[in-house]
């Protein structure tokens, strides 16, 4: 029977074994958890809300920029928030409080194509005051991959059906239906495209051996020549101009010319405003109101006096209009000549005078 000392020496090695391993699981558990700050450092809790949790677990980790800065703590329904109803609270270490902000952004992200999903925060254009415990952060939901098989899907479905009409479109042309189908499986077309060639082939030949008018305007060294003696007159002529010589060149050149026009303009700027100061007969005739009120009247009387005379009233208007009375005036205007002739002719006759005494 052992003795009472090795009894008590035994349960000594227990414990100091017991507080070995305890020790060990401390700091394993401590190691573990150090990727997120481990215990002795300090927390806060932020909150999210997503419009759903694609598969996030309690413990997932946080991220900040690819950091793992927390892990998630709690997941939860909030019936109240229709279109985000997923609660996602966030343990996150404080050491990280100085690079988030209350406009950071938070997101659901998938580790790969098949990996699991993580909280990611990104405060890359973030610019407001740093969050407080208990904050809520903003989310930018990003699609998972489901959502993005079942967006595709629509247009992978409208992509087979152009591809069906494509493939239906190219049976037709390839079986000549259609004008395209025609054109391309016609070979008339092609022998006739092929004579338009010929033609155009033989124009260019006949413009290149000069043939033609076309064909003599590129071939011809006279139209060169010519224009070549065209181009040296306008030479000369330029220069004679720049010289000063014959009358548009001394219309360039003669400043005398550019001061009377100067000078004329000047004078008809100042008529110009005499007139529109009412200065003189034309000014008056400008801006007097009542010599213009004289002038309309005077205007509108005229006017219905040539009215009564193309309407035939009066002395005048009889005069114009009554055959009669201008074929009588023409008798009266002959007679008168015919009487002024007669006494030219023999004025003794016409003009002698008897004086009778009583």
């Amino acid at each position: 029977m052992p003795s009472q000392q090795e009894v008590q020496w035994s349960q000594l090695k227990v414990g100091v074994l017991v507080l070995v391993a305890l020790a060990a699981l401390t700091a394993l558990v401590f190691l573990m958890s150090s990727n997120t700050g481990g215990f002795l450092s300090g927390k806060i809790m932020l909150r999210s809300y997503f419009e759903n949790s694609a598969a996030l677990k309690v413990g997932a980790p946080v991220n900040l920029e690819g950091v793992t800065i927390g892990n998630v703590k709690g997941i939860r329904i909030v019936p109240e928030r229709k279109l985000t109803p997923v609660e996602v609270v966030m343990r996150i270490n404080k050491k990280y409080l100085p690079a988030l902000h209350t406009d950071s952004k938070t997101s659901l992200e998938t580790v790969g194509v098949l990996g699991d999903t993580v909280v990611n925060i990104d405060s890359k254009f973030a610019t407001g005051p740093q969050v407080q415990d208990g904050a809520e952060l903003q989310t930018t939901e990003s699609p998972n991959l489901s959502d993005v098989i079942k967006s595709s899907q629509g247009t992978i479905e409208q992509l087979n059906t152009i591809l069906a009409k494509v493939d239906n479109l190219v049976d037709a042309l390839n079986t000549g239906k259609g004008s395209i189908g025609k054109l391309i499986n016609d070979p008339g077309l092609y022998n006739r495209a092929n004579g338009i060639l010929n033609e155009i082939q033989g124009l260019v030949d006949q413009i290149s051996n000069g043939k033609g008018s076309i064909g003599k305007l590129i071939s011809d060294d006279t139209l060169y020549n010519r224009a070549n003696v065209t181009v040296g007159k306008l030479e000369k002529m330029s220069n004679d101009l720049d010289q000063g010589k014959g009358s548009i060149g001394k219309l360039l050149k003669d400043e005398t010319l550019y001061d009377n026009l100067r000078e004329s303009t000047s004078n008809l700027n100042t008529l110009l405003r005499d007139i529109n100061a009412g200065k003189g007969s034309i000014g008056i005739l400008a801006k007097d109101r009542k010599f213009a009120d004289k002038l309309n009247d005077t205007v509108t009387k005229l006017d219905s006096i040539l009215n009564r005379v193309d309407n035939g009233e009066g002395t005048i208007g009889q005069l114009m209009r009554n055959r009669s009375l201008y074929d009588h005036a023409d008798q009266v205007m002959q007679n008168s000549n015919e009487l002024i002739t007669a006494i030219r002719q023999n004025p003794k006759k016409y003009l002698t005078i008897h004086l009778k005494i009583f």
